[in-house]
């Protein structure tokens, strides 16, 4: 919806890891050094660590949209907690090789046999494992035999190990020393610096032809820091709710005020709602309806009309069964606007989401 509005030529924030949004602060710069080093050694492991959303996705995207294929063949997995056996066939998978009722042994040797013609024919293999975090010390300790495999003195294969932050602490656990000792390159990614989110949303935007409508000022950007502490995934999020609520307000500058209510509704959304019966000796007023000529412009406000209206002071019931009806009467009524508040919600983040506004396809019907 804000990609038509403010004529951008694709979507700017999209989570989904995408070579093209590249963005080379100061950790992915790090990272990069570090691949480089560990990749000119040609052998044994890199590892790459950082926290959910940091950017380990997109460094592996980054890395596959720009090695040299005639020179390195490169197989990228994603961990789905499987043993031993099953990582062996996932890597053999990746090398184009059938697993069907191949056992292990017979397996073993026709991932060899791929590694060594490979190498004659000049190109080296790099796995890439993604949510390393996830592997049992079993499928680490099958990555670490394939990484044994070499002709004429050269490492058949070399792999990159990405993870959260506790696959530091798997390393160092027991049983894992023999690949400890094989890892030649590490880097932990860091949180973007506050310096850096604004040229990290600018640059995204400048990918899909943005030509400074809407524009930000620096306070939003500062906004944008404190509400995501600089993790890349989440300023994504944030930033595709600021530029929609900026959109339904036809705004050309994006303030901290804007990104600061952004930031209060998804963490509105995020928190579970309290759910407590109230005393059947009070109640509550209903809440006044609006004006039938309201608009609502943004997300906030949005939400803000089917938030419940604050309890005034109690009023004690004498009678025990109208106390009683007005308590069954009461809890109907929160949860009617309960339900409103959830369809609300459903239907904002359906119009977020909709690739192609609705009045669009039924005037191309």
């Amino acid at each position: 919806m804000y990609t038509d509005h403010y004529r951008l030529t694709g979507q700017p924030f999209q989570l989904t890891p995408d070579a093209r949004f590249w963005f080379d602060s100061r950790t992915h710069r790090k990272a990069m050094a570090y691949l480089g080093y560990g990749l000119a050694q040609g052998e044994g492991f890199i590892t790459v660590t950082g926290e959910i959303g940091a950017g380990k996705s997109t460094l592996v995207a980054h890395v596959m949209a720009n090695i040299d294929r005639a020179r390195l063949n490169a197989i990228s997995l994603v961990s789905t907690q499987v043993e031993g056996d099953d990582m062996l066939r996932l890597v053999a998978q990746g090398l184009g090789l059938a697993t069907g009722q191949v056992e292990k042994a017979r397996l073993l040797d026709l991932v060899e046999q791929r590694l060594e013609e490979e190498q004659r024919a000049g190109k080296r293999t790099l796995l890439i494992v993604d949510e390393a975090q996830n592997l049992p010390v079993s499928a680490l300790e099958e990555l670490r035999m394939l990484s044994n495999f070499q002709i004429a003195g050269r490492a058949l294969l070399q792999i990159v190990l990405l993870g959260q932050p506790e696959f530091r602490d798997k390393l160092a656990g027991p049983g894992l020393e023999q690949l400890r000792q094989r890892v030649i390159a590490t880097h932990h990614l860091d949180a973007m610096d506050p310096d850096e989110v604004d040229a990290y949303v600018r640059h995204r935007l400048t990918r899909v032809d943005w030509q400074g409508n809407p524009d930000f000022e620096p306070e939003a950007f500062e906004a944008l820091h404190r509400a995501t502490g600089g993790i890349p995934r989440k300023v994504n999020q944030l930033m595709q709710r600021v530029m929609l609520a900026a959109a339904l307000e036809n705004a050309e500058l994006v303030t901290a005020e804007t990104v600061e209510a952004v930031a209060a509704d998804l963490g509105a959304d995020a928190r579970p709602e309290p759910v407590a019966a109230a005393p059947a000796s009070v109640v509550a007023p209903a809440p006044e309806p609006a004006p039938a000529d309201e608009k609502v412009f943004s997300l906030r406000s949005a939400r803000r009309a089917v938030e419940p209206v604050p309890a005034a002071e109690p009023v004690f019931v004498a009678d025990p069964q109208l106390a009683q009806r007005l308590a069954a009467l009461e809890a109907r009524t929160e949860e009617q606007e309960a339900l409103l508040r959830r369809v609300l919600i459903l239907l904002v983040d359906w119009v977020e989401n909709a690739q192609e506004p609705a009045y669009h396809r039924t005037h191309a019907a």
